[in-house]
């Protein structure tokens, strides 16, 4: 590949040549990237809009205590103000889906929706446990009607505290009282945290950054860990499965259908509908074989990913998708302007996601599967319109996904313990060096895909586990190291030793950007297990988004920092305009919390600011200096 390709994923790269040479008027997501710079105030947080005084521009150069804006905020106040709201932003965009999904699960319960079950029954009883909720001899609605007013209550509780902050390492939470950061409802935290960005209420930078980790805390330990709990309830924890990635994965002779959003009952009733007999027949009717279903960024059901958020316009450039199915969250507004240079019909199926030129179909998980065969027969009506032109993707790779906290505690290796006790001895034993969560979006700003690419290659290599989720685990996928072979292969003999002898790969897929709250399940589990930390910071993990865009991605680095973990955001710092709020995130949130925040645009330094993270944290736990090579294969 080019040293100028715009993408890391070959297939991608491929494609978008491929338009630039023959599609002159199709614009991507990197031709946009290239033309339109970013604002050199704003990128830095020196520009505050929040009222009709402004906006006011604190222009490079300006003295950061002497300088002020209209109203009198100072430079501090606006980047923190600003980073806040990105912030707030995150947590919202998690917060809401798991809001519909905790309703789902109560109209489940009621038998109010008849298209899904409760799936996991083991899961739904750890869960009820978790809340206090005693299952005696109740009936499985009973507790799964429980579960889900506790949830439900949870967003809009106005005392006391979220109820999964019990699932945090005793001293994490105690961390978090001490500095008064303890959400008490999702709803609650989130208007709230509005209300101190509006002028004249909040200007303490120190209370603004508190703010932005209380929100998020009610993200991670709240809204996305709600979200994944109740889709393991009703679809069952995952379980590692075999499958393939890429564009590669569609066919010519079959109806190729995406679905991208982060709602995943309409990715169970389309993959549900798509292999019901009528159906199929139907797409044969129509010349096609069958139909094949691709996904970005859900990732469960076993639908096989296309790639990241870069990757959905490039897909319609194949000439081959039949029908794109778009709910909320990540989705270019561009797809329609694509999709006319060929056949694709754009479908959204959300209020709240609503694209001009688009086809809708309301959906409504109380007719899930009705809507879900409409849409399919849109798709399959659409087959013959192939307009014969497009660049074909034709690589499939292999990928084992679907790790789960569930999974992991109930394996069991070639040697006694559970796997946490299996992956604590042999971090403390040398074996493997440390863990680094490879999270976060693709971005078109950088060579997509391309520095999750490296740092995963470069971190096996050094004895790191990876554990990976959203665009950073697609980004995995189309690299070839989410099949075991490939990563094992590549792996440092510790590492590998270590994956052996446990039963994992070096790689492990957890799923979409609400699954990020398994990483915090999995570490409060290897916490609880001992032998490294009493609580999650101490532990030799390190968080990474290397190309981050999303400010869900904000909100899920202030709770992976709140919660103990240093974390690593590629590319130029929103908040590099004030010292004194870079200082904050990176200095005095690790002597509170053990977690910060650090940006650093350059992916070598990216690899050794973890590498480096990681052995500060085997030293100051009094764990053996990690000697690379003594374990052989």
């Amino acid at each position: 590949m080019s040293d100028n390709a715009k993408s890391g994923y070959k297939e991608a790269e491929q494609i978008r040549q491929w338009g630039k040479c023959y599609l002159d008027w199709v614009e991507t997501c990197f031709d946009r990237a290239e033309k339109l710079k970013p604002c050199p105030i704003g990128a830095k947080g020196a520009c505050c809009k929040h009222c009709h005084m402004g906006p006011c521009r604190f222009v490079q150069g300006s003295e950061e205590k002497v300088e002020k804006g209209v109203c009198g905020a100072t430079l501090a106040t606006v980047a923190a103000r600003n980073f806040l709201r990105m912030a707030i932003a995150g947590a919202a965009a998690h917060s809401d889906l798991a809001r519909e999904m905790a309703f789902t699960l109560l109209g489940v319960a009621n038998s109010e929706i008849i298209d899904f079950v409760i799936s996991d029954v083991k899961k739904l009883h750890q869960v009820a446990n978790i809340l206090g909720i005693k299952i005696d001899d109740k009936s499985l609605n009973d507790v799964a009607r429980e579960v889900a007013e506790i949830l439900i209550d949870d967003f809009g509780r106005q005392t006391g505290i979220l109820s999964y902050i019990k699932r945090a390492p005793q001293k994490t939470r105690e961390r978090w009282e001490h500095q008064g950061i303890i959400p008490q409802g999702i709803d609650r935290e989130i208007v709230e945290a509005i209300h101190r960005t509006n002028v004249g209420v909040d200007h303490e930078p120190d209370s603004l950054l508190l703010c932005a980790l209380k929100v998020s805390l009610a993200d991670g330990w709240g809204g996305s860990m709600i979200a994944t709990d109740i889709a393991d309830i009703l679809f069952g924890a995952p379980q590692p499965a075999i499958s393939d990635a890429g564009i590669g994965i569609f066919k010519e002779d079959e109806v190729n259908l995406i679905v991208i959003g982060h709602e995943p009952t309409l990715a169970k009733a389309i993959l549900d509908a798509a292999s019901e007999q009528k159906i199929i027949e139907y797409a044969e009717s129509k010349g096609a074989k069958g139909i094949t279903l691709g996904d970005i960024f859900g990732m469960r059901h076993g639908i096989s990913p296309v790639g990241g958020f870069t990757n959905q316009e490039l897909c319609i450039m194949t000439g081959i998708i039949d029908a794109v199915v778009v709910h909320g969250q990540c989705v270019m507004p561009t797809l329609v302007e694509v999709a006319n240079s060929f056949h694709t019909k754009i479908i959204t199926t959300s209020q709240k996601a609503k694209l001009p030129g688009a086809l809708h179909v309301q959906y409504d998980v109380r007719r899930a599967k009705d809507i879900a065969r409409e849409i399919i027969m849109l798709a399959i009506d659409n087959y013959p319109n192939r307009p014969g032109t497009g660049e074909r993707a034709t690589e499939k790779i292999p990928m084992l996904a679907g790790f789960s906290h569930e999974y992991m505690e109930d394996m069991k290796g070639d040697v006694p313990g559970t796997l946490f006790r299996l992956l604590n001895n042999a971090i403390a034993e040398g074996r493997i060096r440390g863990i680094v969560g490879l999270v976060g979006c693709d971005n078109p700003r950088v060579q997509a895909t391309g520095i999750h690419k490296y740092l995963v290659k470069e971190l096996i290599k050094d004895d790191v586990l990876i554990l990976s989720t959203e665009c950073g685990a697609a980004a995995c996928a189309v690299s070839g190291y989410l099949d075991p072979e490939t990563s094992l292969a590549e792996a440092g003999p510790g590492l590998r030793k270590a994956c052996k002898e446990i039963g994992i790969p070096p790689v492990l897929h957890l799923g979409s950007s609400v699954d990020n709250s398994r990483i915090l399940t999995i570490l409060s589990a290897m916490a609880a297990e001992g032998g490294l930390s009493e609580e999650i910071g101490g532990l030799p993990v390190v968080i990474i988004a290397p190309e981050w865009m999303a400010e869900k991605d904000i909100a899920a680095g202030c709770y992976f920092a709140a919660s103990g973990i240093p974390v690593i955001l590629g590319g130029e710092s929103p908040v590099d305009a004030s010292e004194e709020v870079s200082d904050i995130m990176a200095m005095t949130w690790a002597e509170r919390f053990r977690g910060s925040i650090y940006f650093e645009p350059d992916s070598e330094k990216m690899y050794a600011l973890a590498i480096d993270y990681i052995n500060k944290a085997r030293e100051n736990s009094g764990l053996k200096e990690f000697e690379f090579g003594v374990y052989g294969n």
